[in-house]
């Protein structure tokens, strides 16, 4: 534990020293990638952490350098990035560039033949977190089997992953399979989104009656990015991971989405605070409101009970130590007075209809929690699956 420690601390220190050594992403690599795009009809999947020299919307730059796009892909929270988690958003005309916007967060989930029509070649450009349950790599695996149906090459720009510096968690099983988590990796897989590209064609996850041999995937890799690089990302990538220490708790803490606590939406700590009116009082108290990107909140306008976790970045590092830290939910399930509302679902109800469940990629988690094991047990159990994809991801990855 002290290695871990020492090393991420090192990371920090090793970082802020060589800030003049700027990771540039793959967007900015455009030398790399201009040359197959001029003349195409192009298609970009893309929100608003497309982004070049942290400011600039890839979109605006590329079709100041004579790039025909044609149509913009967007996810989960829209183009813009400012729809609620889980709200359904349509179609519109981007009012900066005049190019249609199609969701594929909405009606559906796919691009129609007739949008694919519209271009020779797609582009990917989404910043990740790396958090398996984070919906961006399920986008991307759906855009690339559109991408494989219409025979149109994939291109994708790669950005750092600010959570690539650790892999950890339970693995996914298939009976839990659902747009929060559709493929065998752990909730944390410490990989960036175009060496996750790369897994899903090399291990055959993607539809296999639609693989050929004439895809072409190409990934332009970021500069100066490593595993071991800490990342400050440039732009939110949703509403409600506003800042590092929001995204570095979030793989730990995304887990109060499955239970009747609140998980911060609708403060300005989401995923660092988290509660329930039914807690001890002499916890930390917040209230969820409504506000842009949580306007429904659970537990609205209820005086909470529970944990602040907020702090600088470097100290949540120090807290996380490379690994997820469960505790505050097990204390949480521990305090709790009615243990069988804890976990939000129907009692009687299938293990796979359980959202958390469905979080964690397989019901033991919950089980463990509910038997009190402790977080030393819990993780062991992990053990097997990590060590065996850890030689899957190794095939695939594009960075030391």
């Amino acid at each position: 534990m002290k290695k871990i420690f020492f090393g991420l601390f090192f990371l920090f220190i090793f970082n802020s020293f060589t800030q003049a050594q700027r990771i540039e992403p793959g967007a900015e690599q455009f030398d790399q990638y201009l040359p197959q795009l001029k003349g195409l009809r192009v298609g970009i999947f893309a929100n608003q952490t497309t982004v070049v020299y942290d400011t600039l919307h890839l979109v605006d730059v590329l079709t100041k350098k004579g790039i025909k796009i044609t149509r913009i892909f967007s996810p989960e929270h829209g183009f813009r990035g400012t729809a609620d988690a889980g709200e359904k958003v349509g179609n519109s005309i981007d009012p900066e560039t005049g190019i249609p916007v199609i969701s594929l967060y909405g009606k559906n989930r796919i691009p129609k033949k007739e949008d694919l029509a519209a271009v020779d070649i797609l582009v990917f450009d989404i910043q990740d977190v790396g958090v398996r349950f984070y919906t961006y790599i399920s986008s991307l695996e759906e855009f690339m089997e559109a991408a494989i149906a219409a025979k149109k090459t994939l291109l994708v720009l790669d950005r750092p992953n600010p959570n690539g510096f650790y892999l950890d968690g339970p693995i996914l099983e298939k009976p839990y399979r659902s747009f929060v988590g559709m493929q065998p990796v752990p909730v944390v897989y410490g990989m960036t989104i175009g060496e996750y590209a790369k897994m899903l064609l090399g291990e055959k996850w993607l539809d296999t009656t639609l693989l050929t041999k004439d895809f072409h995937l190409s990934v332009i890799p970021c500069k100066n990015y490593t595993h071991d690089s800490l990342y400050t990302l440039p732009v939110k990538p949703s509403p409600n991971l506003p800042d590092m220490s929001a995204i570095y708790w979030y793989p730990s803490t995304c887990f109060f989405e499955g239970t009747i606590l609140s998980e911060g939406r609708g403060t300005d700590l989401p995923f660092q605070v988290f509660g329930h009116p039914s807690l001890p009082k002499n916890l930390y108290s917040f209230t969820p409101r409504s506000k842009e990107g949580a306007k429904n909140p659970k537990l609205k306008d209820q005086l909470c009970y529970g944990w602040n976790l907020s702090d600088k970045p470097s100290e949540v590092l120090k807290k996380i130590n490379g690994q997820l830290k469960l505790d505050y939910l097990i204390d949480a399930y521990r305090l709790y007075p009615d243990k069988s509302g804890f976990f939000l679902g129907k009692p009687d109800a299938a293990p796979t209809a359980y959202f958390f469940n469905k979080l964690a990629g397989n019901s033991q988690l919950m089980q463990q929690i509910k038997e009190e094991k402790t977080m030393k047990e819990i993780r062991t159990s992990w053990q097997p699956g990590l060590e065996k994809f850890k030689k899957i991801r190794a095939k695939y990855l594009l960075y030391p």
